[in-house]
């Protein structure tokens, strides 16, 4: 039997992109919170869909692989109590020519240790108990 309660969950499909040295890219929104790309997946989307529209709307990257399957899987609750799930798919992206947007005013390469000292929405500390780069 499963901890997870059965009901409503927003779905969220975020991206795990890595650079050379298994730092994972973040993105800084608007109100100064560091979160993994992407977003919530709209009615009948696929997650891999609603990760490249996220990226494209938000980030202006092209993404060229997104993972068949997700690398992590992870739920929490929001501010307002609404159930969550986030799964994390490996993605990459076809440069990192960014272009800032309403949504998303930065991107940056982080470690484990990095991503701790920023401020964080608190389901990415979720993330971080889970990462292993060696995994990788």
């Amino acid at each position: 039997m499963s901890d997870i309660p059965n009901g409503f969950y927003r779905i969220s499909s975020k991206a795990l992109i890595l650079d050379e040295n298994k730092k994972f890219l973040l993105s800084k929104e608007t109100s100064g919170m560091w979160e993994l790309p992407g977003g919530g997946v709209d009615f009948g989307e696929k997650p891999q869909d609603a990760i490249k529209r996220e990226i494209k709307e938000e980030m202006g990257l092209k993404t060229t692989y997104i993972a068949d399957n997700p690398s992590y899987f992870f739920t929490f609750r929001s501010t307002n109590d609404v159930p969550f799930s986030n799964v994390v798919y490996v993605t990459e992206v076809e440069n990192l020519d960014f272009t800032p947007s309403d949504e998303c005013i930065e991107v940056r390469f982080f470690t484990k240790e990095e991503a701790l000292k920023v401020k964080l929405f608190g389901s990415i500390k979720d993330f971080l108990e889970l990462f292993s780069p060696e995994n990788h």
